[in-house]
């Protein structure tokens, strides 16, 4: 799995215990899966359709320093299905973990449409096929 943003917890993160507010760190891994899935496919119009059980395994506290990784579990027609997981960057100890996180490919009229992804690219590679 690729850690491809990190987050400070900072003290508007958290919740009444001090902690890592959940709502928030569902707020980021969704922010996170949109943005990798416009990345994959090329198209800014994604929206997420299915979050599946979230595992949550540890906590974080003010101060802490998150890593936020995603990775392809398959390429459908029309959407992408992701898994995540959340550790603290220092520790590595995993935060939070989701099994199954579904995009969406959208067209201009914001109906579902097909991307014609079937395997991961990365930017790099795009770009040395233009030159």
């Amino acid at each position: 799995m690729r850690f491809h943003t990190r987050k400070l917890v900072k003290p508007e993160d958290l919740n009444a215990n001090e902690t890592l507010f959940g709502g928030k760190l569902l707020a980021w891994i969704d922010e996170e899966a949109a943005l990798y899935s416009v990345i994959q496919l090329e198209n800014k119009r994604i929206v997420t359709k299915y979050m599946s059980e979230i595992n949550f395994m540890s906590t974080a506290q003010k101060g802490d320093v998150i890593e936020i990784g995603i990775e392809v579990v398959k390429f459908g027609k029309t959407s992408l299905n992701l898994n995540c997981e959340v550790r603290n960057k220092i520790t590595r100890e995993p935060i939070i973990t989701v099994d199954n996180i579904i995009m969406v490919n959208l067209g201009e009229d914001g109906k579902p449409t097909p991307h014609g992804k079937t395997k991961i690219e990365y930017v790099r590679d795009r770009l040395e096929k233009k030159a």
